[in-house]
């Protein structure tokens, strides 16, 4: 079921998205060390704790189960863009040490090279039905789960992102959700942004120091690709404060 207006039912477009948005949470502060769990230090390397933000207008929970998001299985349909690939690494921070993850629902979504999503209207667009872009991954024994997509583009009011979020699978009692976005360096989207398709639609309007949503912890929230395979590679590494 789509995103609704709490007040209204109906759904958000991208210029009420400004007014409906909520607060995001501040980056936790673990042992006096700004979002790292003060443990041994392999695991300072790897115990990130993350900001939550806001899950947007767009998220349709699909139930996509899939690592390779990039087609719509209405038509098999292959989205065009640069190829990403993204490991998210889910840990949970437990007796003061990190611990893999394994059976955590992660889902993302995204728009395409256009700056559409699928399964959404929009005063820009109607793509009902459609469900490229989106799909969840169930993390294994070590906390991983991978996708294949591509770079993002962009759209009106926002930076270049990914939505994501983490719940737990096979929960006992309450459903734990975790829900944030992933964001890029500028430098890197402007190299991609620099060719087709993504130079169809002009020069993007917002970078990330610009962007209302990233200014609240964003930086956080990075992803650093790497080159590989006439496209990108990145992982990110996660952890959840669970009760």
């Amino acid at each position: 079921m789509k995103e609704a207006d709490e007040q209204g039912g109906d759904l958000l477009s991208r210029r009420r998205l400004l007014s409906l948005l909520v607060a995001t949470s501040a980056t936790y502060l673990i042992g006096g060390s700004q979002g790292l769990a003060q443990t041994s230090p392999t695991a300072r390397s790897l115990c990130i704790v993350r900001p939550e933000q806001t899950e947007g207008p767009y998220f349709v929970d699909e139930r996509l189960h899939r690592s390779d998001i990039r087609s719509d299985p209405t038509d098999k349909q292959v989205t065009p863009g640069v190829p990403l690939t993204i490991a998210f690494q889910v840990k949970r921070l437990k007796a003061g040490d990190c611990h893999p993850l394994p059976d955590a629902q992660v889902d993302i979504w995204h728009c395409d090279a256009r700056g559409v999503y699928s399964d959404v209207q929009d005063p820009g667009f109607d793509t009902t039905g459609q469900t490229f872009l989106r799909g969840y991954q169930l993390t294994d024994a070590q906390g991983t789960a991978q996708f294949q997509t591509i770079y993002p583009g962009w759209y009106p009011i926002r930076t270049v992102h990914i939505h994501f979020k983490i719940r737990t699978a096979r929960p006992v009692g309450r459903v734990y959700e975790f829900t944030s976005q992933l964001y890029f360096p500028d430098d890197l989207t402007d190299r991609v942004h620099a060719a087709l398709p993504y130079s169809s639609k002009g020069r993007r309007r917002v970078r990330n120091y610009q962007d209302f949503i990233f200014q609240e912890g964003g930086d956080r929230l990075m992803v650093q690709p790497s080159e590989a395979d006439n496209g990108y590679t990145a992982t990110f590494p996660i952890t959840l404060l669970m009760p």
